[in-house]
């Protein structure tokens, strides 16, 4: 896969340290999460990338070019903060404005506003945009150059959930599209749906960058229950592909160890072989959330 970012070493220092030499990839046609509570060096690190705020040290390539030059910003649609639109004129006006600032033509806008939903809307003054109509006008200005890469800095911030899941769809549609997205966030639910790769960062330090199936993946656990969930107990227990088995009400709960690959069927026959037959067996994974929280205890452990 192509790299469309590249980032080395990225290190921020103000009052105290911000961004801590993190290093990650972002390749072409995927939607990347940079997530992490807020304080974290989120906003830092897009500043960065963007030439708004300059490193302590580090680099990064844009294209396979180093730093942030302008024929790279072209590439490039960015909401980093709150969109100054003027309230008193028209979507469709302010959105010709922004084309004339960017050199962009003004035959995108129409094409834009159907895009994030607000076609309809386009004759309307931005004063009387709910605020995640606000947040879509935003999306679709950052759209207006046609770019190869779009970044969001917390875009479901301050949205009701009906906000979250339209700005969560045009993210989806966008990403059909083929544009590289790398989208901000201290919601982990928000970064699971959305996106294909991870980025954790925790104060400062990247103590994770993967694919979000990888992070979830390696931990999944069976729910079980059988006639019999004493003898179904201690087969768990015999058969050594677990880290944990804990009874939960009716319900047991097998942990599958990490080096271990094991399918619902094979873990089924395999009872079925000892005698035990399980009246409920599902397979899941760990969620994000659970991950992310391992994640940061394992760092606050090793510091």
């Amino acid at each position: 896969m192509e790299k469309i970012l590249s980032v080395k070493n990225l290190t921020k220092k103000f009052k105290r340290v911000v961004v801590n030499n993190i290093s990650f990839d972002v390749e072409r046609g995927n939607v990347y999460g940079l997530l992490g509570p807020n304080g974290s060096g989120k906003s830092t690190t897009f500043g960065m990338l963007l030439s708004t705020i300059n490193p302590t040290s580090g680099e990064w390539y844009w294209f396979g070019k180093k730093g942030t030059d302008p024929e790279s910003l072209k590439k490039i649609g960015a909401i980093i903060e709150q969109p100054n639109f003027y309230p008193y004129l028209s979507a469709e006006t302010n959105l010709k404005i922004v084309a004339e600032i960017k050199g962009t033509p003004k035959e995108r806008i129409d094409e834009v506003l159907q895009t994030v939903g607000l076609f309809e809307r386009k004759k309307d003054t931005f004063k009387t945009f709910s605020l995640g109509m606000k947040q879509r006008l935003a999306i679709a200005s950052a759209l207006l150059n046609n770019p190869e890469v779009l970044i969001l800095d917390e875009p479901t911030n301050g949205l009701d959930p009906e906000g979250i899941i339209q700005i969560r769809d045009i993210i989806n549609s966008i990403a059909k599209q083929g544009i590289t997205i790398i989208i901000a966030s201290h919601l982990l639910d928000e970064i699971e749906k959305i996106c294909s790769h991870v980025i954790v960062l925790k104060e400062g330090n990247a103590i994770y960058s993967g694919s979000v199936d990888e992070m979830t993946s390696n931990k999944g656990y069976f729910e079980l229950k059988a006639d019999n969930n004493t003898l179904l107990l201690s087969a768990l227990e015999e058969l050594q592909w677990f880290s944990s088995v804990k009874q939960d009400g009716e319900i047991i709960k097998a942990h599958i160890n990490d080096d271990v690959s094991v399918s619902a069927s094979g873990l089924n026959q395999k009872l079925m072989e000892k005698g035990i037959f399980l009246s409920h067996l599902n397979k899941k994974k760990q969620s994000l959330e659970t991950q992310f929280l391992e994640l940061v205890k394992n760092t606050n452990n090793h510091a």
